[in-house]
C-alpha cells in the first residue's frame, strides 16, 4: 500500500483544518477518546455542530484564537492508500512553517475561499509550491455552501487560478469544489454539486498517481551512522545506516562515496536483519560495501553512473525564517541531510515579489518570510543535485551558529 504525503495551504480561515477534520471524521479515522475531547472543547460552529478544526489545532494558542500556528501532522488510511497530512498555517508570518511542512510533500492542496477568490496568500503558497518542486497541485474551492453552490463562482475562480498557474509554470493542476463544513464532496459526492463531474476529494486522493520526475533510475544514500558493534559475535561487522532517496540501489552495483570520490561496490543490503537484492525509495537500511573504505556520517553514497554535484559554490532560492535579517558578513552553517558545512552568502542576486512573481533587484535586505536568490560559498565540498534534476537532494537549511536556530530553507538551483 503506497503512501501519499500532502499538505493543505491557503489563507487564514479558508478552512484547512476543517477540511482535514472532515476528512478524518467522515472516514471514521478519529478515535473515540479524540472525538469525546472535541465535543468537550466547547468550540462550536454557527449551526451548533462540533468544530472539526480542533483535531489539528493542538496548541493552546491555536484553540483560543481559532487559527493554525504550527504545522500539524495527521495519519490515516483507507483500503486503497495510506496518507500523511500536514496542516499548514495561513498567516503570512507563519509562511516559514508552511515551507517546512511542504518540503516533504508530494501534493499540495491549496484552499480558496469561494467568497474571496484568488488572493495574496494563494499566490504566495502557489509560488512556494513551484519553488519547492511539489509534484502535484490540487485547488480546493471551499465554502461553496456560502455562495449557494454556484457553478459560475467556481468557474471564475478556476479561470483566475489557471492564469496564475500559467505564470508560475505549474503544469499539473486539478480543481475540486467542496464545503468542508458541510461535508460536500469531501468523502462523498454531493447533490449540491451535481454539476461537478469529477471525483470527491477522497476518491481523488486515493487514485492520484504521483509521477517521478527522474526519467531514469537514480538514487542517493546519505550516511546517517557507521554501524560498528565491535562485539565478539560481530567483531568484523561494518555497515552504513541511512535512508534511500530515489530508486535503483542494488547489490553488486559500483558506487562512489562523496565528497571523497572513493569507489567500491555494494556487497549487501540489510533491512531488519534480512538481506535484500535491492532497496526501495524511502527504506531505512544498512549498506555493506565490498571494500573497507573511509566512510563517515555526512557522506553520500551514489551510483558511479549517476553522480550529484560536489562543489563549494552554488546558487539557491531561500525562504528566510528568522526575525533577524540575513547578514552577508555572518558565517552560517549549511545542513544538507547529515552533512554540516560552514558557508558565507557571497551575493544576494534578487528577491521575489510573490504577488507578481517578478524579481526585485534593487532590494537586498532579506527579512522574515522573504524569498530570495543567493550565491553561497562553502568551506568544504557540498554534495547536492539541482532542484530541476533531483529535488529531494537539492534541499538544505541554513543555521545561525550563534543561536543554533534554523534561519532559512534553501533549494539549490545551479552549481557554480
Amino acid at each position: 500500500m503506497n503512501i501519499l504525503k500532502f499538505i493543505t495551504a491557503g489563507s487564514v480561515d479558508d478552512g484547512k483544518s476543517t477540511l482535514i477534520g472532515r476528512l478524518l471524521y467522515d472516514t471514521n479515522s478519529i478515535l473515540d477518546d479524540q472525538l469525546e475531547a472535541i465535543k468537550n472543547a466547547n468550540r462550536k460552529n454557527n449551526d451548533g455542530t462540533v468544530d472539526l478544526a480542533i483535531l489539528t489545532d493542538g496548541l493552546k494558542a491555536e484553540r483560543e484564537q481559532g487559527i493554525t500556528i504550527d504545522v500539524a501532522y495527521k495519519y490515516f488510511q483507507t483500503e486503497n492508500r495510506k496518507f500523511i497530512i500536514a496542516d499548514a498555517p495561513g498567516h503570512i508570518q507563519y509562511t516559514r512553517n508552511m515551507v517546512t511542512g511542504a518540503s516533504n510533500s508530494d501534493l499540495i492542496i491549496i484552499l480558496i475561499d469561494a467568497r474571496k477568490g484568488v488572493i495574496e496568500q494563494t499566490k504566495r503558497h502557489s509560488f512556494l509550491a513551484k519553488l519547492l518542486s511539489i509534484k502535484k497541485v490540487l485547488v480546493c474551492i471551499n465554502k461553496m455552501d456560502m455562495v449557494d453552490y454556484d457553478e459560475s463562482v467556481y468557474e471564475n475562480i478556476k479561470k483566475d487560478y489557471t492564469a496564475l498557474a500559467g505564470r508560475l509554470a505549474l503544469s499539473d493542476v486539478d480543481f475540486i469544489p467542496v464545503s468542508a463544513l458541510r461535508g460536500d464532496n469531501i468523502v462523498h459526492e454531493s447533490a449540491h454539486l451535481s454539476w461537478h463531474k469529477g471525483p470527491s476529494l477522497l476518491t481523488y486522493l486515493e487514485n492520484i498517481v504521483i509521477e517521478e520526475q527522474q526519467e531514469t533510475a537514480s538514487w542517493r544514500f546519505p550516511v546517517q551512522w557507521v554501524v560498528r558493534p565491535q562485539t565478539d559475535a560481530l567483531h568484523d561487522y561494518r555497515g552504513y545506516a541511512g535512508r534511500v532517496i530515489g530508486a535503483g540501489l542494488q547489490v553488486g552495483e559500483e558506487v562512489v562515496i562523496l565528497p571523497s570520490g572513493t569507489r567500491t561496490s555494494i556487497k549487501a543490503i540489510e533491512l531488519n536483519q534480512e538481506n535484500l537484492l535491492q532497496a526501495e525509495n524511502g527504506q531505512s537500511i544498512i549498506l555493506h560495501l565490498a571494500d573497507d573504505v573511509d566512510v563517515s556520517r555526512g557522506d553520500i553514497i551514489t551510483s558511479v553512473n549517476n553522480q550529484p554535484h560536489a562543489s563549494r559554490g552554488f546558487s539557491a532560492n531561500i525562504c528566510w525564517f528568522d526575525t533577524r535579517s540575513l547578514d552577508d558578513s555572518q558565517v552560517y552553517l549549511l545542513q544538507n541531510h547529515t552533512a554540516t558545512t560552514k558557508v558565507k552568502i557571497a551575493d544576494i542576486a534578487y528577491k521575489y515579489d510573490v504577488n507578481t512573481q517578478e524579481k526585485i533587484f534593487n532590494d537586498t535586505q532579506v527579512h522574515l518570510n522573504d524569498i530570495a536568490r543567493i550565491s553561497v560559498r562553502a568551506a568544504n565540498d557540498v554534495v547536492f543535485d539541482l532542484s530541476s534534476d533531483f529535488p529531494e537532494n537539492a534541499r538544505a537549511i541554513l543555521i545561525d551558529p550563534r543561536t543554533n536556530l534554523t534561519v532559512a530553507a534553501a533549494l539549490i538551483e545551479t552549481a557554480e
